[in-house]
């Protein structure tokens, strides 16, 4: 659980500086909000990382095995990419930073193939939801010091002077890698490249069933559907609301990330009492329901309290939500493919984060902020309306686990 953690923390230091950080960064560089809303496309390696994760399911590293040697090679790799954003400008060359973020993107992907794979081996079935939720809550430390810690430095230095400092913390996360604990019982790797690509696809399919695969594949791409709308403005939003980048700084990243914390340790613990179905349906709901917060702010206009109540809920019932759904995708995978079918279910959830949700910067200058919000929350439904079909309520657990 301690390896989880950090490592955790080493997964999600990447992923705002290319999302929330950099769409502050663009927004105080006077870039209009469409350009920004479709900035978030450089977040695509996220939601293709599948292509090439059959390479780390089958390639060993001469160093720290399988999952652990893929880490440093990735780490590395953001270290020199997070570096080099500093040495980049929005307003003289938004190209060079969409290309940076772009690198950055890939390598962080590649980690997070690594590091998924590393957790569903290390973990066994009973240990799922405290798995899920320690290393989320790594995760959303390293929100803090990449979101929260890096817009309030931003209001006192320049921000390439933000990202040179990132790229020092994440040269930190090489120590945590190398002191993590192996699997107990490591499964070998597939014997040829061919079998690391046809193997999981079709261990997955036979293991499940096609109808209930399709089901299953349809549910992750929309699960999440609604929050990541709202996620992929929400900073821009509260901007133009009239808060300042030390306000959301500490809000949204510090005060969100403590709500988030919690609500996904809650959700591990729930977990663990009601099983992975009704997780989904009870933290999925709530993850609905809380984009109402959002529709009153945006109503009622520059107002901290509300802020802060928005943040409290909106982050609250997303930290329940991934609790259990990736508990959900890790009891999905076989532990000799878990890299390759870790990432192709996660691909397909940050497809409605990344890809799906990029008009949303357009969506709302055409609708405005109130009914921006509406929608989000119609977004999120779909996905609900599918579990009855694969995850009923009356059973606990259920029957498309990993064997």
């Amino acid at each position: 659980m301690a390896s989880l953690l950090l490592l955790g923390f080493a997964s999600g230091l990447p992923y705002l500086l290319v999302r929330d950080a950099l769409q502050a960064w663009l927004t105080v560089s006077k870039v209009d909000l469409g350009t920004i809303g479709f900035a978030t496309l450089v977040s695509l390696p996220y939601s293709l990382k599948f292509l090439w994760s059959p390479l780390i399911d089958r390639f060993v590293p001469p160093w720290l095995g399988r999952r652990r040697g893929w880490l440093v090679v990735t780490q590395i790799g953001l270290v020199g990419a997070i570096g080099l954003m500093a040495l980049q400008n929005p307003r003289t060359s938004l190209s060079g930073v969409v290309l940076v973020a772009l690198g950055i993107a890939f390598l962080s992907a590649s980690q997070d193939i690594a590091f998924d794979a590393y957790r569903t081996d290390v973990l066994t079935e009973r240990e799922l939801g405290a798995g899920a939720a320690v290393g989320v809550l790594g995760y959303r430390i390293a929100l803090l010091v990449a979101g929260s810690l890096a817009l309030v430095l931003a209001d006192h230095i320049p921000w390439p002077a933000v990202y040179l400092l990132m790229a020092a913390v994440m040269g930190l996360s090489l120590f945590a890698t190398a002191w993590a604990v192996e699997p107990a019982r490591p499964a070998a790797p597939p014997a040829r490249l061919a079998d690391a690509v046809r193997l999981p696809f079709l261990e997955f399919w036979q293991r499940l069933g096609a109808q209930k695969a399709g089901f299953v594949l349809v549910f992750i791409l929309l699960y999440k559907l609604g929050d990541s709308l709202a996620a992929a403005v929400a900073t821009s939003f509260l901007l133009q609301t009239g808060f300042s980048q030390t306000d959301i700084g500490t809000l949204k990243g510090g005060f969100g990330l403590v709500v988030t914390i919690l609500g996904t340790l809650t959700g591990g613990a729930i977990l663990s009492r009601i099983g992975v179905n009704r997780s989904l349906w009870v933290f999925g709901g709530l993850q609905a329901v809380s984009n109402l917060a959002y529709v009153a702010l945006a109503l009622t206009g520059k107002n901290y309290a509300l802020m802060v109540g928005t943040i409290g809920i909106e982050n609250f019932s997303a930290g329940l939500g991934t609790a259990a759904f990736v508990a959900f995708l890790m009891s999905l995978c076989n532990p000799r493919f878990s890299a390759t079918q870790y990432a192709l279910l996660s691909s397909l959830m940050a497809v409605s984060r990344d890809i799906i949700a990029s008009p949303s910067g357009k969506l709302a200058e055409l609708t405005g902020w109130p009914m921006f919000f509406l929608i989000t929350l119609g977004a999120a439904l779909p996905g609900l309306l599918l579990l009855p079909l694969f995850a009923p309520w009356k059973r606990q657990t259920s029957n498309l686990h990993r064997s």
